[in-house]
């Protein structure tokens, strides 16, 4: 999982309605030096969205969110999904995932499902929805029993340019997701240069925190 994500800090959730905009949508990505991308199964055109970006794009890591179900997860492999994300820890799904071999990350809000998920193997976690739950310091406070078992998360839900980097510098963050990146009305409106130009600021401010 640590080599899945290493170069990739952040993770853009993203929602399509429309499965035809998927590949113009990862390009915009792509060419803003982000290449990863999350489609979350809240709509009928993730299964396809993710189909199309991986033969349009084979170089972008395209993951699948929102896996709630059995259903989710086979049609999310069967798109060629690369990893799955979830806002819960259900050990059905996580032992498909473990089953069918895709690295799956379970969402958590609290230290019980923190321990759970360590239970079911999972390392690598997803804290959702990271700014409702108190951001930065409620992780630390969360996650500070089990740190020495070599947990890790990716904070998503409300997190923005703004509070990103109070996420990464965190040593158990290993990346940040979220939707400010790709914004509905500019998926929507089919403006690809503004996502673009989203991606390169995001990126430019990671960097000059990791200078200073």
């Amino acid at each position: 999982m640590q080599a899945l994500f290493k170069k990739h800090p952040l993770v853009p959730v993203i929602v399509l309605e429309d499965a035809n905009q998927a590949v113009s949508l990862a390009r915009a990505l792509f060419d803003g030096g982000v290449g990863i991308i999350e489609i979350t199964f809240r709509t009928q055109a993730a299964a396809n969205a993710i189909r199309a970006i991986r033969e349009a794009i084979p170089e972008m890591l395209t993951g699948a969110g929102t896996v709630l179900t059995r259903d989710h997860a086979a049609d999310a492999i069967s798109a060629g999904a690369q990893f799955a994300l979830a806002p819960c820890v259900d050990p059905d799904i996580i032992d498909y995932c473990r089953s069918s071999e895709i690295p799956f990350i379970p969402g958590v809000a609290s230290p019980s499902d923190i321990n759970q998920a360590l239970k079911l193997g999972c390392k690598y976690q997803k804290f959702f929805p990271a700014g409702a739950l108190g951001g930065p310091s409620a992780l630390n406070a969360m996650a500070a029993p089990y740190l020495s078992q070599g947990v890790r998360f990716c904070p998503t839900g409300g997190v923005h340019l703004e509070s990103m980097n109070s996420y990464l510098k965190l040593p158990h963050v290993f990346a940040v997701g979220g939707t400010w990146l790709a914004k509905s009305e500019d998926i929507c409106s089919g403006d690809w240069s503004s996502i673009t130009e989203r991606c390169e600021v995001a990126l430019e401010t990671i960097a000059k925190a990791n200078d200073t």
